[in-house]
């Protein structure tokens, strides 16, 4: 078909629908209008044409809108194809609008104002038409009938002692997390050891590695002079670990409790085994250990109290 036969064929069409915009057409210009929609049922979501025919005096220009009202239901998908029929003894102009329709039923698509011009002369069009949209959702043959809407969740259905029992749970659960917060970062409780019995300890675990029997005399010796040591660096702030065994005699002069010739003789014979690599017998040194232990026992004795005299008569 030739496009002079389909023109003629379209504009058939539009003049059919003419007359739903004779009340709005101008008495000055000429004009004829009408719309066209293609297919006239359509389905939710596909797209469809609408064509906009004009016919106006020679010489006129004809304004079509750009798109469909955007606020409808109808929109457009493309802008406006606009095409010019030739004819030299009038003006005729169709527009194709390529829209969709977003919702079911009839639903009216709003083209807006078509404006006609001839000279100074001008005319606004008002076109409208509509279209009928299926839906897309499979038809219900077994009729079901959907369940009402449940009412709003009231929190006033929940009894008081839910709430209490709410309440008290998480009262509990902040008091635990706050003692157990306390409880670590509380230091530990400080143990506290007799500096005696711990002496006495050492001594006998140094005397089960039975060193002696096993020829590591300077070893022995070096062990027990060094718990000897430990024990008055407990008793006494005077004798600390760190000084060497000269300055430790001196430190300790004073001391009631000391023997001080016993405890010279003890470090000097220590430190000759232990720094210049003189030999010890087994007898020195089981001797050297004895000594190192009557010492301690000798200053743990005389630095006690006297006992009261009822347990004195007692014992």
């Amino acid at each position: 078909m030739s496009r002079g036969i389909r023109s003629f064929a379209l504009w058939s069409a539009l003049v059919a629908v003419a007359p739903l915009a004779r009340p709005a057409l101008a008495q000055q210009i000429n004009v004829k209008a009408g719309v066209v929609v293609t297919p006239d049922t359509v389905r939710v979501g596909d797209p469809f044409r609408v064509t906009v025919g004009v016919r106006a005096p020679l010489g006129a220009t004809i304004e079509f809108p750009k798109t469909t009202d955007s606020t409808s239901s109808v929109q457009s998908l493309d802008p406006v194809a606009v095409r010019t029929m030739p004819d030299t003894s009038v003006v005729e102009q169709f527009a194709d609008y390529r829209v969709a329709a977003w919702d079911v039923a009839e639903q009216p698509i709003k083209l807006g104002a078509v404006v006609v011009r001839l000279g100074r002369a001008s005319r606004t069009i008002q076109l409208a038409d509509s279209v009928f949209v299926k839906s897309v959702l499979p038809a219900d043959t077994a009729l079901r009938v959907p369940k009402p809407a449940r009412p709003l969740y009231e929190m006033s259905i929940f009894p008081w002692w839910l709430w209490a029992l709410i309440a008290a749970a998480i009262i509990a659960i902040g008091l635990l997390i706050w003692w157990w917060v306390r409880r670590r970062r509380r230091p530990p409780a400080p143990v506290i050891v007799d500096p005696f019995a711990h002496a006495e300890s050492e001594f006998t675990r140094i005397e089960s590695l039975r060193l002696l029997e096993a020829g590591e005399r300077g070893r022995y010796v070096t062990l027990m002079v060094e718990v000897l040591r430990d024990y008055l660096a407990a008793r006494y702030a005077e004798a600390a670990l760190s000084l060497t065994s000269t300055e430790l005699q001196r430190s300790v002069r004073e001391l009631p409790h000391v023997p001080q010739e016993r405890l010279t003789r003890l470090l000097t014979d220590a430190d000759l085994i232990k720094f210049a690599r003189r030999p010890v017998s087994t007898d020195r040194a089981r001797e050297i250990g004895r000594e190192a232990r009557a010492i301690v026992t000798h200053e743990h004795l005389t630095s006690q109290p006297p006992a009261p005299a009822s347990e004195a008569a007692a014992a």
